[in-house]
């Protein structure tokens, strides 16, 4: 089972919290039990899973990826001059794997799926396939 989902970014770097939308897939799936991959199809954004309790980690984890990849750098020869979206994309990852059991996510207590943006705003899309 596949399925496609879209979502529009407001600004250049951006975690979005996309735990809820996975979770009703696999509850309209009727899934008990498997994996949900969750997987993103651009070269300047990724999927992760970090704390959703506190607002405070996703704006910290932003300004640190700045501090290590600055947007502008005099040695980038990228022409579209993303190299830094590029950059944190890779370190991110495309995917995760979410272990489901008892129709639910098996996610620890402060854990959410998060969908990241380096390079918007923009309307991207992720995929969410039941194994």
């Amino acid at each position: 089972m596949l399925k496609k989902f879209t979502l529009t970014t407001t600004s250049r770097d951006q975690m979005i919290e996309v735990t809820e939308q996975v979770q009703q897939f696999v509850t309209e799936e009727a899934i008990i039990e498997g994996a949900a991959v969750v997987y993103c199809p651009h070269t300047t954004a990724g999927v992760t899973i970090n704390e959703n309790a506190d607002p405070d980690v996703k704006q910290d984890m932003l300004r640190r990826f700045d501090e290590v990849y600055p947007w502008s750098h005099e040695l980038d020869r990228h022409a579209e001059g993303n190299t830094a979206a590029h950059m944190k994309a890779s370190t991110v990852g495309s995917s995760q794997h979410v272990i489901i059991a008892a129709g639910r996510l098996l996610l620890g207590t402060w854990q959410g799926i998060y969908f990241c943006e380096f390079d918007g705003p923009r309307t991207r899309t992720f995929y969410v396939e039941i194994l």
